[in-house]
């Protein structure tokens, strides 16, 4: 019998991916709308947490939903979970990130951006939503290329579990890479 030459299913993802060319949905003039009075200096503010295929569980109850994914490949350069819709079209895929405050040891209220970083191979649509307190910036969003997509939860008391997700409803495959929660960044009056 012939030997038949064996193939690696999902070979080693070698792409590397710069995450300081993502664009990103919120703009300075988007947060001084947000946070500040006109004029003002924005400094970014660290992050509290940022989940990953590789990290996948927070502290407390903060942890991911991963829906539907085409391959989840955590030994890539840069591990990531990608989805197709039209390999799964009897659910849509999504990420999605719940977030409880307290378990990080805020105390007090406070307004929290939930970041998620993507990269569309072609134009999709998404559907961001969060809850079950009110959200700023969710809605349909149509994205192409590499983007860090923002969800704002406003004046969230530090008991309220929260989750935000980002699901396809149509388009092409994309890559998912992180997830993180801040909290907004600093304007400086000038």
């Amino acid at each position: 019998m012939p030997n038949k030459k064996v193939t690696d299913p999902e070979p080693f993802d070698k792409r590397n991916v710069d995450f300081t060319k993502f664009k990103t949905d919120l703009t300075v003039k988007d947060y001084q709308k947000l946070f500040s009075p006109k004029g003002g200096i924005i400094f970014p503010f660290f992050s509290i947490e940022i989940l990953s295929p590789t990290k996948t569980i927070g502290k407390g109850r903060t942890n991911l939903t991963i829906i539907r994914p085409t391959i989840v490949q955590i030994d890539a350069t840069v591990p990531a979970a990608t989805f197709d819709r039209r390999e799964s079209p009897s659910r849509n895929p999504a990420i999605q990130m719940h977030f409880e405050p307290i378990a990080y040891g805020i105390t007090s209220v406070n307004t929290y951006i939930m970041e998620f970083v993507i990269q569309a191979f072609g134009q999709s649509t998404f559907n961001l939503v969060g809850g079950p307190a009110t959200t700023t910036n969710g809605g349909t969003k149509v994205l192409n290329g590499s983007q860090r997509v923002s969800l704002i939860f406003p004046n969230l008391a530090p008991t309220q579990q929260v989750f935000g997700f980002m699901e396809q409803t149509a388009g092409v495959a994309w890559s998912w890479f992180s997830t993180s929660v801040s909290f907004p960044p600093i304007v400086v009056q000038i």
